[in-house]
Parts: structure tokens; C-alpha cells; sequence
């Protein structure tokens, strides 16, 4: 291990990295699933088990790239490389999947299961990477802590700004024709926008950062020992389920946000809302107003465990973001003060929860080095990215299966069955997802006083 220290610009650097990739795991949360129904003309139940069916066997890919890139040398790290050579395959296959073909029904089903599929594949090879540089950074908790604040600060920038301008990019580049090829045109140039940016942050992030953590117990064989280490990880177990049901109760609220800002809250009834000359509508401040709950939440994540400890912390934003998702059903279609209000607060809860995450699994890996004297990084990491595509894979694929449930027509009026569903994906469905989260992590055994005790005797061991 050399020095410790991390300048400011290699933790922006650190953040570029997230803010490239949540630009686009946005835009698939929030638009993707919308975008396959309303423009790209597929039915919502054939959605849903597209995403159920890719992002299952897709999450399985994320291990396997743990260990490749765990076995990795070269002369930028194990990690870094995926960052640089990934970057320009993400942006490109990220904008044919929002392209539309002139194929019949059957040929854009193929296509969508296609490229999407190549899109999460691509994501794998270059966030896993990303993710586990998080561990090899720092060895110290505290500045790793800071590190997955950075991270997801530039995650929620990266997304703020996406949400933002991306309505207006596509009514710009459709000339105002949300209809049609002009819609499909204006999705598809809009998406190229969102790519060009994330490719530069990709490569920024690559050349602000470096490796510092490297230990005996770095290895290139062995993987039988590794996979064994890892499933007797109990703090591991316990992380991948508080994930899974995370993102599931995040993935429900957003996939569904813009059918209920289309069909229920009818926001095409009311003005756009000009600001700097460019007009706004209601889902896409809803959007923006989320995202910066969420930096909020970020932000104060690390003074919050300071005082009472990242489980507590991720518990309690849990069971409130639970209770304020229950409050979300009786909201009538007219009252957007109450909506955006609810917004703020739920998003401010999961906000505080993602770096948390990010930051015990680096305290999952110092665990397994402690009790079997290997450092599995990428493995242990990987499981972060593979928690993640399950938990939307789950929260996307019930959201498609249900809409298709309760009759939903896309580009039609809804009927009252439909309309009650769609109340239902932004508040019990997600509550349920924060529950279970909760009480998963009830039962993480990492607290502060054991995680300090850890760092403590590594720190002696690689100074030997």
C-alpha cells in the first residue's frame, strides 16, 4: 500500500465515473420502459419480461467480471483499463438502443432484446471495474466514505441534468412534433447528446484516478477459494438482499413515474413551465426536483453516520421513505404540491442509502481479507452492480407485468382499474421494496466499532 492520500481532483475524477454511468442507468430507469411502449410500439407485459429475462441472466455476468478484473495487470491498475476501452462501446450501443427500426413486431422485439442485452453487458465490463476502484483508491473507511460521496453527488448531478434537459432536448431536436418519426428522431439524437458526454467523463475519470491499495493476498488463481470465501460472507448476503430490495423500490417509483404523470395526473392539461425560455413539464421537474433530494441526501449521508452509524442510518431512511411511499396513494391527480413534497422526501431517503451501500462493500471486502487472507475486491464489488440490475430487473419486470395486468393501452384514456394500478407502482409497491431492505439490514453485523477493529489489523498486516 503506497500513500493514502487523495487530492480533490482525483475524487471529482472518482465522481465523472458515476455521473457518466447514472446519466444513462437514468434514462433506463425513468424512460426506457415508456419509451418501448409509447414510441417504440411494444406492449407492456412483452416489455416487462424483456427486462426480466435480460437483466436476470445479465446480473449473473457481473461475478464473472469481478474475477477478471480482480485477475487484471497492467500497468493502470486491475481496474482503471475497463475505463478507457469500455467507454466509447457504452455511449454507442447506448444510443441504438433508443433507436427505433422500420421492422415489424416481431423484428423489434429481436432488436430490443438485442441491443439491450449489449447495452447490460457493456455496462457490466465498465461499472463492476468502477465500483471496485472504489477499494483499491483508499484503505482507509473515512476517506472511502468521502470517496462514495463524491460518487454519487456526481451520480445525482449527472442525473439531474440528464432529467432535466431531456424533454426539451427531444421536443428541440422533434421540432416540437412529439408524434411519429419527428418523436423518434428527437429520442434518438437527444440520447446521443446524453452518450457524447458520458463517453468524456468516462475517460476524464480514467485519467484523474489511480490504484493505491495492493496487498499479498492479490492473486490470480485460486477461484474456487474465492467463490467459496465469498458465499460464507455473511455481511455480503445481507448487503446483496438490502440491494436487491432497494433498487426494486427505487425502480418501481421511477419506471412507472411518467405513466402516472401521462395518464393520471394528466399533465399535458397543464401549461409548460418556462424557465431560461426552454419549457418544462411537470414529470420532468419531478425528475430534477428527485435528483437533487437525492444529492441532499448524499451530501449529509456521511455527517448522519458520524453521529448514528451507516446501519442505523440506512435503516431509518428506509422505514421512511416505507411510510411516505403509503402516504403516495391517496394523492389526488390534482395535487402536485403534495406530489412534489412526497418526492422531495423519498428521494432524499435514498439518496442517504446509496453511498452507504457503496462504502460497506468496501468494508465487506477488509472483512473477507481479515478471516481468509484474500482480497477478492472485484468479486465482492461486483455483487453491488449484480444487487443492482436484479432489484430493477425485479421492479421493471413487475412494473411491465402489472400495467399489462391492469389493462393498460398505451396513448389512450385509462380506465379507473388502470388509473388505481398506476397510484399503486408509486406507493405500495415501492414501500414494500423499503421495508424488506430495512429489515435486511437489521441484520448486518458490521457496525462501526468492528469495521475500525478490521482496518486496524490490515493495516498492521501490510505494514509488516
Amino acid at each position: 500500500m503506497i500513500s493514502d492520500q487523495v487530492s480533490l481532483k482525483e475524487k471529482i475524477g472518482y465522481g465523472f465515473g458515476d455521473a457518466a454511468s447514472s446519466m444513462f442507468w437514468k434514462l433506463f430507469g425513468m424512460y426506457l420502459m415508456f419509451f418501448y411502449t409509447d414510441v417504440f410500439g411494444m406492449e407492456a407485459k412483452v416489455v416487462g419480461t424483456m427486462f426480466f429475462v435480460t437483466r436476470v441472466w445479465d446480473s449473473f455476468l457481473d461475478p464473472i467480471v469481478g474475477i477478471i478484473a480482480d485477475r487484471t495487470k497492467s500497468k493502470w491498475g486491475k481496474f482503471r483499463p475497463y475505463l478507457l476501452y469500455a467507454a466509447f462501446p457504452f455511449g454507442v450501443i447506448g444510443v441504438f438502443t433508443f433507436y427505433t427500426p422500420s421492422f415489424g413486431d416481431s423484428g423489434k422485439i429481436i432488436y430490443a432484446y438485442l441491443t439491450y442485452s449489449l447495452m447490460m453487458i457493456v455496462y457490466s465490463f465498465i461499472n463492476v471495474p468502477y465500483a471496485a476502484l472504489l477499494g483499491v483508491m483508499s484503505a482507509s473507511p473515512k476517506v472511502r466514505n468521502v470517496l462514495a460521496t463524491y460518487r454519487m453527488s456526481f451520480a445525482y448531478l449527472g442525473s439531474f441534468v440528464t432529467l432535466l434537459l431531456f424533454n426539451p432536448l427531444v421536443s428541440y431536436f422533434a421540432n416540437n412534433n412529439l408524434s411519429g418519426n419527428d418523436q423518434e428522431y428527437g429520442w434518438r439524437i437527444a440520447v446521443m447528446v446524453i452518450a457524447f458526454i458520458s463517453v468524456l467523463l468516462f475517460i476524464l475519470c480514467f485519467l484523474w484516478t489511480k490504484e493505491r491499495v495492493f496487498s499479498d493476498s492479490d492473486h490470480t488463481g485460486a477461484l474456487k477459494e474465492d467463490l467459496k470465501n465469498l458465499l460464507r460472507n455473511k455481511p455480503w448476503w445481507i448487503l446483496t438482499g438490502a440491494g436487491i430490495f432497494t433498487l426494486a423500490f427505487n425502480s418501481v417509483r421511477d419506471g412507472a413515474a411518467l405513466y402516472y404523470f401521462k395518464y393520471y395526473v394528466e399533465e399535458g392539461s397543464y401549461n409548460q413551465i418556462q424557465i431560461f425560455q426552454i419549457p418544462f413539464v411537470l414529470s420532468g421537474l419531478y425528475f430534477s426536483l428527485g435528483q437533487l433530494a437525492n444529492l441532499l441526501g448524499v451530501i449529509l449521508a456521511a455527517p448522519i453516520c458520524n453521529q448514528i452509524g451507516k446501519k442505523n442510518t440506512f435503516m431509518i431512511s428506509m422505514v421512511v421513505a416505507c411510510m411516505a411511499s403509503i402516504v403516495f396513494y391517496w394523492i389526488p391527480n390534482h395535487g402536485v404540491f403534495e406530489i412534489f413534497i412526497l418526492q422531495l422526501i423519498i428521494s432524499f431517503c435514498a439518496g442517504s442509502v446509496f453511498p452507504l451501500l457503496w462504502s460497506m462493500y468496501a468494508d465487506c471486502v477488509d472483512y473477507s481479507e481479515i478471516r481468509t487472507g484474500r482480497r477478492a475486491t472485484g468479486l465482492i464489488f461486483s455483487s453491488s452492480s449484480m444487487s443492482q440490475k436484479l432489484g430493477w430487473a425485479f421492479g421493471s419486470a413487475l412494473t411491465g407485468w402489472l400495467l399489462g395486468y391492469y389493462g393498460f393501452q398505451a396513448n389512450q384514456a385509462q380506465s379507473v382499474e388502470t388509473l388505481s394500478g398506476i397510484r399503486m407502482f408509486l406507493s405500495f409497491f415501492p414501500a414494500i421494496g423499503a421495508f424488506v431492505s430495512a429489515v435486511f439490514i437489521f441484520f448486518y453485523p458490521l457496525n462501526e466499532n468492528r469495521v475500525n477493529r478490521i482496518t486496524q489489523l490490515l493495516n498492521r498486516k501490510n505494514s509488516i
